[in-house]
């Protein structure tokens, strides 16, 4: 439970004045932590023929940061609200600027992968911080809290379609490295603003931390991407690809068995044994997984494939970014008529459909007949999902484990990414090379997309098993939701 902020103190128990500018400030932050799981996308091409990134490897420009950032997540919530948010939010976005310089001025990828792992790190710092200090700015009104978790969840679910829109301006305008340079300004004037108008808050209780909890999952989650990498060079019965796995399976298992055993954990299991909460989490990150390697394999596709110049790339996300919105703000509504499970079930049917399409893509196909109307499709159907695993992952919940439920929809979809991205551009490259070894090097255009194309069949599958889970596991009726919680979406896209 939270201390009084020093606005209540001196105003009693009436709103914030300074909420708008709060809001702002908290907007800025957000965006630019979702702008970066994806803005990087359009630029990958670039980077990688810049610094000579073998293909095995650059999926670990996407993966450091969504692993650091998903991993760390939960432990940043923790940190945060017992050192201080307003703290833990300056810090978070100073270091953010100075991980992002790093990498803008990156010599090689080790230092690249570096600074993306970093930049990760401060976004887990900075992201719970972020909705902590909204949650508490708005708590007095239900209807300008509606607004606020309304603008946040915008923001949020668009995040992605317009980090790569920037990033494609970027990267044909200036160069690659801007693209993480750019956060540089934006995060030392939000943290200058953060300083100016957000009051400290701190929760009370104890202020111990499960770093044994943070560690072994994170670790095992590295281990298990690594392994994945590593099939891709060295083959699924190389003995480092095999050890890899194994650890990471001992790590994983040991953070659940020890989750169970700490007084303080990290995840309390009770939070992801409900069957609407669980079943929400695991589709979650099925989404996940669906959702970055759309973004990767398409955005090479546009660039590699069709010639597309990295501007022309990231405007041909546009119809993903609009179709996103429109049907988020239709979902919200929804969620509470309907409850989660239509909206959530339907949604990821549909985007599994938009995902298959995409294998129809060829090495000379048209824009607006095989891309486009599949962006559409996959928009609408997760923008349905995405506020209804906001809205089930707190149902039912207690009151001290509601940071952690929302922050798991995060940290799922991140994972999620991370997990996928790796294991799809390995399957990819395998199909690539098994298709030029049986068709000639005078097919390896058409073996790059059949590769592309196996990556978008297996994602296509995530999404639609995702959507099985939730037809099976989702139970809760639109009595159990409120429109407050179902206005937060698509925080992990």
């Amino acid at each position: 439970m939270a201390t009084a902020s020093s606005s209540d103190l001196l105003n009693g128990a009436g709103p914030d004045p300074r909420r708008w500018a709060i809001l702002a400030v908290v907007i800025v932050a957000q965006l630019m932590i979702v702008l970066d799981a994806s803005i990087v996308t359009i630029a990958l091409p670039s980077a990688q023929h810049a610094l000579g990134i073998s293909t095995a490897n650059r999926q670990w420009v996407i993966t450091a940061y969504t692993l650091a950032f998903g991993g760390f997540l939960l432990l940043g919530g923790r940190i945060a609200d017992f050192f201080g948010r307003k703290r833990m939010f300056v810090v978070g976005l100073l270091g953010f600027a100075g991980a992002s310089a790093l990498g803008g001025l990156a010599a090689n990828e080790a230092m690249l992968f570096a600074a993306r792992a970093l930049q990760g790190g401060f976004a887990a710092l900075m992201a719970p911080a972020a909705l902590s200090i909204l949650t508490i700015t708005f708590e007095h009104d239900a209807k300008e809290r509606a607004k606020a978790f309304g603008a946040y969840g915008a923001v949020s679910g668009a995040g992605g379609a317009i980090g790569v829109l920037l990033g494609g301006v970027l990267t044909q305008y200036a160069s690659w490295r801007w693209c993480l340079l750019v956060n540089v300004p934006i995060a030392i004037l939000a943290s200058v603003g953060a300083y100016l108008v957000v009051h400290e808050s701190r929760a009370s209780g104890s202020t111990r931390y499960d770093v044994p909890g943070a560690l072994l999952s994170t670790l095992g989650l590295v281990s298990l991407v690594y392994g994945f990498t590593k099939a891709e060079s060295d083959g699924w019965s190389a003995t480092v690809t095999i050890v890899l796995l194994v650890v990471a399976v001992v790590l994983l298992a040991s953070f659940v068995f020890v989750e169970t055993k700490t007084s303080h954990p990290l995840l309390p299991l009770r939070v992801v044994r409900d069957r609407n909460r669980g079943g929400a989490f695991l589709a979650s990150l099925l989404t996940g997984a669906g959702l970055f390697a759309m973004f990767v394999f398409l955005s090479y596709y546009l660039q590699s494939v069709l010639h597309y110049s990295a501007l022309k790339a990231g405007l041909a996300f546009l119809p993903f970014a609009f179709g996103i919105i429109l049907a988020a703000g239709a979902s919200t509504s929804l969620v509470p008529r309907l409850g989660p499970r239509i909206p959530m079930t339907a949604g990821l049917a549909i985007a599994a459909g938009g995902l298959a399409w995409l294998t129809q893509i060829g090495v000379h196909s048209d824009f607006w007949v095989h891309v486009a109307p599949q962006e559409i499709l996959m928009s609408v159907g997760l923008g349905l999902a995405f506020p209804a695993f906001s809205s089930t992952a707190l149902i039912r919940i207690r009151d001290q484990d509601a940071g952690v439920a929302s922050a798991l929809v995060n940290t799922t979809q991140q994972i999620g990414g991370s997990l996928g991205t790796a294991l799809l551009n390995t399957l990819a490259a395998t199909a690539t090379a098994s298709y030029i070894l049986a068709h000639g090097v005078a097919a390896s255009q058409a073996g790059v997309v059949h590769g592309f194309a196996v990556a978008f069949a297996v994602g296509a599958g995530f999404l639609a098993l995702g959507a099985v889970l939730s037809a099976v596991f989702i139970s809760a009726g639109p009595t159990e939701v409120s429109p407050a919680e179902g206005a937060v979406v698509g925080a992990g896209s």
